[in-house]
């Protein structure tokens, strides 16, 4: 490689509450396709997913940041892992942790603390000069219309308090793989290209991928 090629950027994939990385899950495929092409992508398995503790996953994630300094970082987060990353860089304002993030699916933080297991996760306390600081070449919201788990809807919640752009998904509830959220060519797309807006993964993909798994 020629000594002013630019590094290749690496991506960091954060789950949610009560998951095990299951095959299938649009996340798992994200890592493997990343990975399949050549870029160094990390999935980690954060520690207790039924039953977490903030600090640990904190914890998980800092290591992991440690350890791609000097990187260009690209942050996948899905559900709670949206209000870890929000509760990380809360926690270090005006320090720059990633080049861009895309969080998918954030819970509200209302509906979070009606969960004992997940209570502490609740009202991460980010601002949106705190979001902006983090990841300087941007963060996006994409969330579907009818997520039962952020009923006021990510607009609302998210992008509009924390100056974040927004891709809403019709009918997707939470983007997951009960939704069908298996294969999601977007997200590749938009890892390789930032530019690219986030749609739907497409109904006969996602039936094919149900029936599979």
């Amino acid at each position: 490689m020629p000594l002013d090629a630019p590094a290749r950027p690496a991506f960091l994939l954060l789950h949610g509450w009560e998951h095990h990385r299951p095959d299938g899950h649009w996340l798992r495929r994200l890592d493997a396709q990343l990975t399949d092409a050549g870029h160094d992508a990390y999935y980690p398995q954060l520690p207790d997913p039924d039953q977490p503790d903030l600090q640990a996953w904190l914890d998980v994630l800092d290591e992991r940041l440690a350890a791609l300094r000097g990187r260009d970082v690209v942050v996948i987060c899905h559900s709670l892992g949206c209000l870890l990353w929000l509760h990380a860089v809360a926690r270090r304002p005006g320090q720059v942790l990633a080049a861009r993030v895309l969080l998918v699916a954030p819970p509200a933080s209302e509906k979070v603390a009606g969960f004992p297991e997940i209570t502490a996760f609740a009202h991460p306390g980010a601002t949106a000069e705190h979001v902006a600081a983090a990841a300087p070449a941007g963060s996006r919201v994409v969330a579907s219309d009818n997520d039962p788990y952020c009923p006021q809807g990510a607009r609302e919640a998210f992008a509009t308090p924390l100056g974040l752009d927004t891709d809403i998904l019709p009918g997707g509830a939470h983007l997951d793989l009960e939704a069908g959220y298996g294969p999601w060519p977007a997200v590749l797309q938009w890892c390789l290209d930032p530019t690219v807006r986030i749609v739907a993964a497409a109904p006969a993909s996602r039936a094919d991928c149900v029936a599979a798994d």
